[in-house]
């Protein structure tokens, strides 16, 4: 890279960076608003609630991060055209050196968004849900009062009839109405709070779980013992995605290892590399309408901001509803961004290409 290059890259990044730092810090706020429950419901401190947001933020970071950087770029381009530095460069052929730093800006910030997406968010989705299966069973062995009905989480009530000394719990009950569709209770003559393989379980012996349909059809099943996950009674009742806690490099090599490319690997897989293909095609359409000079001299310029925006809506649009199912469905939106930004930009480098001064003949 020249120093024109260098030069353009770094004023690209800067835009780029402080809009994305700003963009984390609101959204950090805001996860930790929505996750205040962990203090108030669950009876955590608050070092818990800052250290759970934060591992949230990978996540959230990868879904904005294309748009940040792709409003960096059309910021930076858009003071290059304001203070004639733009015209400058094209005048001079140098639109080579600019093209080259966009390059560099583009493949530097899809390389942060593949990290993020297939090392860093697989590890903290990880940590997160082994976390709160701590705090799961912390909330358990504390809220629980012999003979007190208690509401563990909004929807989910629990009782006991005792403690034994090494920890057993007797004549336990859990309801949880926290389904519409389907009620489930919980009764055991005895239950112990146990850690295996998956996380922190709830071991009953000698019950019966109870489905209650919203059509009040009511059906029960008797067991000898039955081990239910923690985070289904103190939290969503939802399986965790094995998949989804993987990063990228334990998939693949399971994948060879095995010789078995099942579905859900490939659509994990592909998701992921849409991440980096998203911030290509975002930073391609922002140098096919913003990287060439003009002279026009509008009143009511629409922000290039607001622009960016709109295709990063569409394009997750067309990727969610438009595209056909299939391998490429995550990634397909980028792809057709990707293809048209480069027939705009193939039709105005020919525009803008510098003419070759003719010499005088001798």
């Amino acid at each position: 890279m020249t120093r024109l290059s260098t030069y353009l890259a770094k004023v690209f990044a800067a835009d780029a960076i402080a809009l994305f730092a700003v963009a984390a810090f609101l959204l950090f706020l805001i996860q930790c608003l929505r996750t205040f429950s962990v203090v108030s419901v669950k009876g955590q401190d608050l070092l818990t609630l800052l250290g759970q947001a934060l591992l949230v933020m990978p996540t959230l970071g990868v879904v904005f991060l294309y748009v940040c950087v792709g409003i960096g770029l059309a910021r930076g381009l858009r003071a290059l055209q304001a203070s004639q530095e733009l015209h400058i460069i094209h005048c001079s052929r140098r639109t080579p050196a600019l093209l080259t730093a966009i390059a560099a800006y583009a493949g530097g910030w899809a390389l942060v968004a593949l990290t993020l997406s297939h090392l860093v968010e697989p590890a903290t989705n990880r940590q997160f849900n082994e976390w709160s299966a701590s705090i799961a069973a912390d909330l358990v062995g504390r809220t629980l009062t012999p003979n007190r009905f208690a509401e563990v989480v909004p929807g989910v009530t629990m009782v006991i009839g005792g403690r034994a000394a090494n920890g057993e719990l007797t004549d336990f009950f859990a309801d949880d109405n926290r389904n519409r569709d389907m009620r489930r209770t919980y009764v055991a003559k005895s239950a112990t709070v146990a850690a295996d393989d998956e996380g922190y379980v709830l071991q009953l012996r000698d019950g019966a779980i109870q489905y209650m349909s919203d059509e009040h059809r009511f059906s029960e099943v008797a067991f000898a013992r039955y081990d239910i996950a923690l985070e289904r009674l103190t939290g969503p009742a939802e399986a965790r995605d094995a998949v989804g806690e993987t990063n990228s490099l334990e998939l693949v090599a399971r994948a060879l290892a095995t010789g078995i490319w099942d579905g859900e690997t490939a659509r994990v897989l592909t998701g992921r590399m849409a991440e980096g293909a998203r911030v290509l095609a975002m930073c391609l359409f922002v140098a096919a309408i913003a990287a060439f000079p003009h002279g026009r001299r509008v009143r009511h310029e629409v922000p290039i901001e607001l622009v960016v925006l709109a295709v990063a809506f569409l394009e997750r649009g067309v990727s969610a509803n438009l595209m056909p199912p299939g391998p490429l469905d995550p990634v397909g939106g980028a792809y057709l961004l990707a293809a048209i930004s480069l027939a705009i930009l193939a039709v105005r480098l020919r525009g803008f290409a510098p003419a070759v001064p003719k010499t005088a003949p001798p």
